[in-house]
């Protein structure tokens, strides 16, 4: 018996961990297992005609907040002409809520929660032609035995490998799916580092690891990094970790590292004692841009920061003040959105906290007790504007000279924004030397700022970027 299982990426680079971590138990039951992989910008009748050409027996599809929509088009597409075939859903979209899928009749299952028993259960079940229910709690398997290499070395990656250590949070955070489930699970060191070795016959560049927290067992962690060190792991590795619990043998370790082949990210989200109370992030904020600040000074580590705007007691105002204390200290500052999972205690305290919040997924705030709107949107602006000059890289030099000399990093990307948006063409769609005219222009507005330092400044960060001369506006007269 055959079965597909299905996911639809982000872009082409991506790859689904999921698919890699069902196939093993299925193939155990003696199943043939296709993993068919997808993204966004495929034409939805490509997509629709590459699943109808495996003429499967089953389909798993793999949901989340950012395709829901397009799986739920797609699967009722091919249900139109493969009416024999089951279909099951899986993933964090559809683990909570399930009753928005009751009555659809192109569905055969729900998958809630993991899915490495639930799914070989269905499929055995539709083998041997008995019932299964349509809701199936996944429960707690212990995924984290020896599976060995989740990844067939012969399938094309992408840029980016997803690997997952350990599964599990150890924190509780309210807007998190994470907080729905406790305790965390690991791989052991030597398993995990098994299967690293296994990925540099790849051609992947990034393994980016899904940990929840990556350090939640700190002395686990410091192994894995410590074994890093060998020249044997070549590639770019991702963590997300937990600032707090780095220790100075963490600090120590991380230091050792060449410049590029590790990247941090931490989760700050606010420094307002009153809004992390709320979400039950019990940090200490300084504390945490102190551990950061001094992981960014090593030099050697790309250093990602998070911040969520829209979160309880936090105004405009007030998440302003969260930008200025968190800027400068990373290397990106990473300004994310608000959004209300299902499964999540926010989201059960929506009325509570006066959110409302786009019906369909990606579920983002629109508006709280605290802030408005409009407010959200110039803030979604303003992160707008951060990702083209600041996450790009091309204008270090001037952003370099710019920064220290404003009072507040906040107030500076604020104005850009403004002044930008005051022209309604969107954003990505200016040229580049008409983005660097944007910014030559505004900075020459500010106080204590010597626009000859600043197009001289730009036009090296033009000529380094773009290579070529630079525009007429920044050459000396």
């Amino acid at each position: 018996m055959k079965v597909v299982l299905f996911a639809l990426n982000g872009s082409w680079v991506h790859s689904n961990l999921a698919l890699r971590c069902l196939r093993p138990p299925l193939e155990r039951e003696g199943f043939e297992v296709i993993l068919l992989e997808h993204s966004l910008r495929d034409r939805s009748a490509h997509v629709l005609e590459a699943l109808w050409q495996e003429n499967a027996d089953i389909y798993g599809f793999s949901c989340y907040i950012w395709n829901l929509n397009e799986m739920l088009s797609l699967a009722e597409s091919l249900h139109s002409i493969l009416p024999n075939a089951r279909i099951i859903f899986g993933g964090p979209e559809v683990s909570y809520a399930t009753e928005r899928f009751d009555k659809l009749p192109f569905l055969d299952a729900v998958i809630c929660g993991e899915g490495e028993d639930a799914l070989p259960m269905i499929c055995r079940a539709i083998r041997a032609k008995t019932d299964f229910p349509r809701v199936i709690e996944g429960g707690r398997p212990n995924v984290m035995r020896d599976e060995g290499i989740l990844y067939r070395l012969n399938e094309a990656t992408g840029g980016i490998l997803y690997y997952e250590s350990s599964r599990g949070c150890p924190y509780s955070c309210a807007y998190c799916l994470s907080s729905a489930t406790h305790g965390v699970r690991f791989k052991s060191v030597e398993q995990t580092l098994t299967d690293l070795q296994k990925f540099e016959e790849t051609d992947c560049r990034i393994i980016k690891f899904v940990d929840r927290t990556f350090n939640a067992d700190i002395r686990r962690a410091n192994a894995i990094w410590k074994a890093l060190l060998a020249p044997c792991y070549t590639k770019n590795y991702h963590f997300e970790v937990c600032a707090t619990l780095l220790d100075e043998e963490s600090f120590e370790i991380l230091a050792a590292f060449p410049k590029g082949k590790i990247q941090l990210e931490f989760g700050l989200q606010s420094t307002n004692p009153e809004t992390l109370a709320a979400v039950s992030r019990h940090i200490k904020p300084q504390a945490v841009i102190q551990a950061v600040r001094r992981i960014h000074g090593m030099g050697n580590i790309h250093v990602h920061l998070d911040l969520i705007a829209g979160l309880p007691y936090e105004s405009y105002e007030r998440f302003a003040r969260s930008f200025d204390d968190a800027y400068g200290c990373s290397d990106l500052l990473q300004l994310g959105f608000l959004k209300l999972l299902h499964g999540t205690e926010l989201r059960a305290r929506a009325e509570e906290y006066g959110y409302q919040c786009l019906p369909d997924p990606p579920y983002t705030v629109l508006q709280s007790r605290w802030i408005g709107f409009g407010e959200l949107q110039k803030l979604s602006h303003i992160a707008e504007v951060l990702e083209r000059y600041l996450e790009s890289g091309r204008f270090a030099h001037a952003l370099d000279y710019l920064l220290p000399r404003v009072g507040s990093p906040f107030r500076f990307w604020e104005g850009l924004t403004e002044r930008i948006t005051a022209d309604p063409r969107p954003l990505q769609k200016r040229s580049q030397p008409e983005v660097y005219r944007i910014l030559l222009d505004y900075a020459v507005t500010l106080r204590g700022i010597d626009p000859k330092t600043v197009k001289w400044l730009l036009s090296l960060d033009f000529s380094a970027q773009e290579h070529k001369n630079p525009p007429y506006f920044l050459r000396e007269e």
